[in-house]
C-alpha cells in the first residue's frame, strides 16, 4: 500500500511541548473553574469493589482486552503535554472504575470498557443493560457483580441504541441458546438490526480504521500519548458477537415489565444514534438517558465517520425526558460517566445538555443564513458561559467547532456555495500543483518553520500536508508535519481530537502497523442475519469487474428458505424464497455453513469434504464470485498518500 520508509529513530520520539503550547495550557488553567469537584465526589458515589489491577484478559490471545495499569500517570497533576482540561476528565475515567451502586437495586460496572454495564436486580435474575463491546470485559463486569451482590442469572439484556460499545459483548453475559430458548429476553430499539449491521460491517472497515485514530488505539499510554477516549478510560478489544433481540421498542410510549420490574420506554431515534432509546424505572425512580446525555459535549458528527446526527431532534428528545419524567425522577444515569443524583441537580444538568445542542444547532444555521460557510462558523461560534464552564459541557468528545460543521452538512450538505469547492483535483493532484506553486519543498519548509516557530500549528499542518501528499519520501516535511501534529494534540481538550493528531504523528514517523483483512468476527457473522451479510458482500463488490460477469446462482438452505443470488450491471442483487431453474449453480448447505464460506471463515474444500456442502452446477460460477470481491485492508494509510492515487 506505502513504500516510504520510517523516520530515523532519533525523530520518531515524542517532543516536549513547546512554550506556545505551555502558555495555551495556562490559560486553560485560568478559565475554568478547577476547584469544582462534584464529578469527582459523584465517580466515586457508591463504590462498591473492583479489579485489582484492572487487567482484563483477551480470550484467544496474549493480550489484554483492556488494561488500566499503565494509567497511573495520571494521580500526577497535569502536565504540559496534556489539555488541563481533558486530563481532568482523563482522571475522572480511569480513576473510577468497578461496580457502583446507583440506587438500592440498580448497579453500574463502570471503566472496563468505554461505556458503562448497568445490571437491574429483577425479582429472579438480572436485567443487563449494554454489555459493552466485548464478551470479555462483559463476562467481567458480570462476574465482578455476582462476586460482590450475590449470584443471579441473566433473565434479559437490553441494548439502547445500536453503536457496537453496547451491544458486541452479549456473548460475555448470554448466549444464543440461551434467547432462542426465550430464557432470557434481548430488547432493543426500532429499527435495531439494521442500524447496527448497517455501521459495523456496510462501512465497517472504513469506520474501524477511522476508529484506531480516534480512540488511539495504537498509542501508548503516557503523558505524551494516550490519556483518554474522552467518552470512557479505553476501549475494549476482544471478541465480539451479536444476537439478534426478541423483543423491539416499536412505539415511542411502551412500557414492559420485565421479571417484575417495571419499565416506561421512550424512543430517542436520529439522536446520538439513528436507533436509540431511553427509559424509566418508576420503582426505583431512576431514568435511563442511554447516551443522549453524557458529561461532555458529544458528537453531532463523530470523526470516526457516521451518520451526521440531529441536534434539533437531539434537544427535544432531552425535552420529552425532562417532561415525562422529570417529576418523578431521583437520579438520572447513563450509558457512559457517572448519575447525577437529586431531582433538582438531575434536572439542571438535563435542561443545560438540552440547551447545549440546541444552541449549537440554531446558532449555525442563524450564521448560515447570514451567509456565513462551514469553516468561518466553526471559527465564530462560541458557548455562553452557563454552558461554556460547565465540565459536563466540555468538549472532551465532540467539539463545538466539528459539530458546528456538522449542522451546516445536516440541512446544506458538504457544498458550501462556492464553485471553486463544487469540482477540485483530488488530495494528491492538488498536492502537487500546491507544491509548484508555492515555490517547491525547500521554500516550503523554509517558511513552515518560522510559522512553527511563531505557533501558527494549523497553517504549518495545513501546508506541510500538500507536501506530505506531493512528496512522502521528504524526510524532513514529514518529521516537521509529525512535530505539528503532537503539538496541537498536546493541546486539545478533546480526547478524540488528540488521538487523532498523535496518531497521525506516530502514521508520519513509524510507517503504517501491521495490519490484516476486514471481515465480521465469528461471533458477529453467527448472528448476523443473511440479508445483511448479503448487503456487506454487495459493498465489496468490484462493480466494474462484476459487470462483465453477469450470473445466476441458487442457494438451496436446508433450514432456511432459499435465496437466489444475481450479478447484473456490477451490481448483487439477492432474492429470498426465490430459485432460478436456469441459474448456473446450486450451492446447498445450512444457513450457518454458507455464511462460514462466502465470509472465508472455511475453506470450500473442507467443506465438502466433510459433507457440509454440496454444489451441483458450473463450480467455476462459485470461484468467480469470490474473485469478484474485494478484500478491504484494515489499515490503510490516512495521512500519507495510499499507493497508486
Amino acid at each position: 500500500m506505502t513504500d516510504y520508509q520510517p523516520l530515523p529513530i532519533s525523530d520518531q520520539q515524542p517532543k516536549p511541548a513547546t512554550h506556545h503550547t505551555i502558555r495555551h495550557q495556562d490559560q486553560v488553567k485560568a478559565v475554568l473553574p478547577f476547584d469544582d469537584v462534584r464529578s469527582f465526589d459523584n465517580a466515586q458515589r457508591g463504590f462498591i469493589a473492583s479489579l485489582e489491577p484492572l487487567r482484563i484478559p483477551h480470550q484467544d490471545a496474549t493480550r489484554s482486552a483492556l488494561d488500566l495499569t499503565a494509567f497511573d500517570f495520571l494521580t500526577e497533576e497535569s502536565p504540559d503535554t496534556v489539555n488541563p482540561s481533558l486530563w481532568r476528565q482523563a482522571q475522572l475515567n480511569a480513576q473510577h472504575h468497578g461496580l457502583f451502586e446507583v440506587t438500592d437495586g440498580i448497579y453500574q460496572v463502570r471503566s472496563f470498557d468505554i461505556a458503562n454495564m448497568t445490571l437491574v436486580r429483577g425479582e429472579t435474575g438480572w436485567i443487563v443493560i449494554d454489555p459493552l463491546t466485548c464478551s470479555e470485559s462483559s463476562s467481567a463486569a458480570l462476574n465482578l457483580a455476582n462476586t460482590h451482590l450475590g449470584h443471579r442469572e441473566v433473565v434479559a439484556v437490553i441494548h439502547t441504541h445500536s453503536h457496537v460499545d453496547h451491544f458486541a459483548g452479549i456473548l460475555g453475559v448470554t448466549d444464543q441458546e440461551s434467547v432462542s430458548s426465550g430464557r432470557v429476553q434481548v430488547i432493543a430499539p426500532l429499527d435495531f438490526v439494521d442500524e447496527a449491521l448497517n455501521e459495523n460491517v456496510l462501512a465497517g472497515n472504513v469506520m474501524g480504521r477511522r476508529a484506531t485514530y480516534m480512540y488511539g488505539n495504537l498509542l501508548p499510554a503516557s503523558p505524551s500519548g494516550f490519556v483518554t477516549t474522552g467518552l470512557g478510560a479505553a476501549l475494549a478489544l476482544g471478541s465480539t458477537g451479536f444476537i439478534v433481540p426478541t423483543d423491539i421498542i416499536a412505539t415511542n410510549t411502551e412500557t414492559r415489565q420485565i421479571d417484575g420490574i417495571d419499565i416506561e420506554f421512550q424512543l430517542t431515534m436520529g439522536s446520538e444514534a439513528p436507533a436509540e432509546m431511553v427509559f424509566f424505572f418508576p420503582q426505583f425512580k431512576a431514568l435511563c438517558m442511554s447516551e443522549i446525555t453524557s458529561h461532555h459535549l458529544h458528537n453531532i458528527y463523530t470523526p470516526r465517520g457516521a451518520q451526521v446526527r440531529d441536534a434539533m431532534a437531539w434537544s427535544k428528545q432531552i425535552q420529552e425526558s425532562i417532561d415525562r419524567f422529570g417529576s418523578r425522577l431521583e437520579v438520572a444515569f447513563a450509558s457512559h460517566h457517572w448519575p447525577t443524583w437529586g431531582q433538582s441537580d438531575a434536572i439542571t444538568y438535563l435542561k443545560k445538555q438540552r440547551d447545549l445542542y440546541r444552541y449549537i444547532h440554531d446558532q449555525t444555521l442563524r450564521m448560515a443564513n447570514l451567509g456565513l460557510g462551514p469553516e468561518e462558523i466553526a471559527e465564530s461560534i462560541e458557548l455562553p458561559d452557563s454552558l461554556a464552564r460547565e465540565f459536563h459541557c466540555r468538549d472532551y468528545y465532540g467539539t463545538l467547532k466539528h459539530n458546528a460543521k456538522a449542522v451546516y452538512v445536516k440541512y446544506l450538505g458538504f457544498f458550501d456555495g462556492n464553485p471553486a469547492n463544487l469540482n477540485q483535483h483530488p488530495p494528491r493532484q492538488r498536492a502537487e500543483r500546491y507544491v509548484e506553486f508555492m515555490g517547491g519543498s525547500d521554500m516550503i519548509m523554509q517558511r513552515c518553520q518560522q510559522s512553527f516557530d511563531e505557533g501558527d500549528y494549523r497553517w504549518v499542518a495545513e501546508v506541510l500536508n500538500h507536501l506530505v501528499f506531493a512528496e512522502v519520501d521528504h524526510l524532513p516535511a514529514r518529521s516537521m508535519l509529525a512535530d505539528t501534529y503532537e503539538q496541537m494534540g498536546y493541546q486539545a481538550e478533546s480526547g478524540p481530537w488528540r488521538n487523532f493528531y498523535l496518531c497521525g504523528a506516530l502514521e508520519l514517523r513509524q510507517g503504517l502497523p501491521k495490519g490484516s483483512k476486514f471481515g465480521p468476527s465469528a461471533g458477529m457473522a453467527q448472528g448476523m442475519p443473511l440479508a445483511n451479510i448479503f448487503e456487506a458482500l454487495g459493498v465489496r463488490l468490484n462493480g466494474l469487474r462484476a459487470a462483465g460477469h453477469p450470473m445466476a446462482m441458487n442457494l438451496t438452505l436446508t433450514d432456511a428458505d432459499p435465496v437466489l443470488i444475481e450479478i447484473e450491471n456490477g451490481v448483487l442483487h439477492t432474492h429470498f424464497n426465490r430459485s432460478d431453474a436456469n441459474a448456473g449453480l446450486t450451492i446447498e448447505s445450512t444457513e450457518a455453513t454458507f455464511k462460514q464460506l462466502i465470509l472465508g471463515i472455511a475453506d470450500p474444500v473442507a467443506l465438502i469434504n466433510d459433507q457440509k456442502l454440496k454444489l451441483e452446477g458450473d463450480i467455476n460460477l462459485l470461484m468467480t464470485f469470490r474473485d469478484l470481491l474485494d478484500q478491504f485492508e484494515r489499515r490503510f494509510p490516512i495521512v500519507t498518500p495510499r499507493a497508486g492515487t
